[in-house]
Parts: C-alpha cells; sequence; structure tokens
C-alpha cells in the first residue's frame, strides 16, 4: 500500500523514475496471483480498526505518514495513508494523530452503518504504541 500512495503524490506531475516504480509494482503483483483481498461470507460482522504511524518514509522532510484501516469482521472495508499535515515532535504525538484520523474513519463508517441499521458500540482502534494509548486512555493528560 505504501509505494502506490508514494506514487499517487506524484501523478500530476509523474517523472520516469515514477513511471519505473508503478511498473515494479504492477510486475509485483502479476507474480503473486494469490495475493488479494478475500471476502468470507461467513465472517462476524464487528467493526475492527487498526492505526500506525512511520517516519521511515520521509526522505525530503520530517513528516510522519499516518495509516490505517478498518474491518467488517475479515473483510476490508476501508483504508488510508497519508502524510501527517503537521510535523510531530516524539513518535508518541505521531501515532496520537495517526488513531484520532482512524477514529474519525470509523465514527463515518459507523455513520454509514446507520442507514443499513447496523449500530456498532464498541469499535476497538488497536494501536501499537503504549504511550500513546496511556494518552487515550487517561483524558487528564491531553
Amino acid at each position: 500500500m505504501f509505494p502506490v500512495y508514494v506514487c499517487a503524490r506524484f501523478q500530476v506531475r509523474p517523472k520516469q523514475s515514477h513511471y519505473q516504480a508503478v511498473k515494479r509494482i504492477f510486475r509485483y503483483l502479476k507474480g503473486q496471483p494469490r495475493l488479494g483481498l478475500w471476502y468470507p461470507h461467513d465472517s462476524s460482522f464487528d467493526l475492527l480498526a487498526y492505526s500506525d504511524s512511520d517516519l521511515g518514509g520521509a526522505n525530503l522532510d520530517i513528516k510522519y505518514t499516518s495509516g490505517g484501516c478498518q474491518f467488517l469482521g475479515a473483510r476490508l472495508v476501508s483504508w488510508q495513508c497519508k502524510k501527517q499535515t503537521t510535523v510531530s515532535t516524539s513518535t508518541t504525538e505521531a501515532e496520537y494523530i495517526a488513531a484520532a484520523s482512524c477514529c474519525s474513519q470509523v465514527l463515518w463508517i459507523q455513520n454509514q452503518m446507520l442507514d443499513y441499521g447496523v449500530t456498532f458500540l464498541h469499535t476497538p482502534i488497536f494501536i501499537d504504541n503504549s504511550s500513546a494509548i496511556s494518552i487515550v486512555n487517561n483524558p487528564v493528560k491531553h
């Protein structure tokens, strides 16, 4: 997902290196015929979300990249990968910003599902940074 995101950032004025990267992505996908999304009909219908951030892809600036995905049971229904608009001073702050973005996507999905009569009261958002989890669990630290 990340290489596709990086190439999409340059789709207004692509260079030859971007075309080569896209061709490499297609070659990789062609060599992986079993790679894809699986939507089993008998899995649960619980909404789950995962959130993460990364500094590794930021060669030109010091902004983190936020990523997240949302599942209905075992079915992937939404994902996002975006460079953060602010410069974070710590990994905790970057993870918290990514979690907030993921949370807004979860709220949007919950509101959309209300149109179909499905209500999600508790949707877990999984975060892999213990400091960000501590901030989320204790609003006094905000």
